[in-house]
């Protein structure tokens, strides 16, 4: 899944694809990369960002979303957790819903997913944004973290979201130490129980930092190594900035384990 940020704040890439045109140029280029999947979000999650109207968010993502939908068939997911912008995005192209709340901040959001054919990615998140890293603490994250997942996933079948539409994302740095990070992606399998595909977002994260002592501009190694090891841990999908690079990195690393890597699973 490659991150198309039109937002000016991201912690990444924050501005750089802020203009509509820019922004579709980038997902086609990531598509063209071999993302499977384009991510398109109007509000920065990033540790401590100011939310952003309804209306702000529409503008920036509904332009890129149509303009991108007249231009490929690769799956398009909008990430946010309003559901009027779900809605809107639905309309425009968009296949898939990307719910950083696991659909919990905004109650209309199941009503809107139940009505739709999409896809639905739910993601764990402790607080907000703006609060999720103000000292996080569990008694065990792997527990926790798996026990709401679960606890999503029923609220939304019994929504009338079908559960082969389901993803789930276990919310790494969001409200997780790089401690609970590396815990978390280390026993995938206890997640990987509850059935569904799992989305993990890693992509030049902060805990990479506390790991390599390196800056954000610095973190595309880090990532790719990370990725290949989510790989090998059973992630599904991998949510990233630099696609061409873990793309190659997973496909060569793949090739000589002898992993199927046409069908992107490993054979065991």
């Amino acid at each position: 899944m490659g991150i198309v940020n039109v937002t000016p704040d991201s912690f990444s890439d924050g501005g750089h694809f802020l203009e509509s045109q820019l922004a579709i140029d980038h997902a086609l280029g990531l598509e063209a990369d071999g993302a499977q999947f384009l991510d398109i979000g109007g509000e920065s999650t990033r540790p401590g960002a100011d939310p952003v109207s309804v209306n702000d968010e529409l503008k920036r993502v509904i332009p890129v979303i149509e303009g991108l939908r007249e231009q490929t068939s690769c799956l398009i997911s909008i990430d946010t957790t309003k559901s009027e912008v779900a809605r809107e995005a639905l309309s425009a192209g968009a296949d898939i819903v990307n719910d950083i709340s696991g659909l919990t901040f905004d109650p209309k959001m199941l009503d809107v997913c139940a009505e739709s054919d999409c896809g639905v990615i739910a993601m764990h998140i402790k607080g907000t944004p703006q609060t999720m890293q103000d000292d996080p603490s569990y008694e065990n994250v792997v527990e926790e973290v798996t026990n709401f997942l679960a606890e999503r996933l029923s609220v939304l079948t019994s929504a009338g979201i079908a559960e082969e539409r389901i993803m789930l994302d276990p919310g790494i740095g969001f409200g997780k130490t790089a401690a609970h990070n590396l815990e978390l992606m280390q026993d995938l399998a206890v997640i990987r129980a509850l059935g569904r595909p799992l989305l993990i977002g890693h992509s030049r994260k902060r805990f990479l930092q506390q790991i390599l002592g390196r800056e954000v501009e610095e973190r595309v190694a880090g990532t790719v190594g990370v990725s290949i090891a989510l790989r090998m841990l059973g992630a599904d999908l991998l949510r990233v900035h630099d696609v061409r690079s873990v793309k190659d990195a997973i496909t060569a690393c793949g090739t000589l384990l002898g992993w199927d890597v046409n069908r992107e699973q490993a054979v065991e």
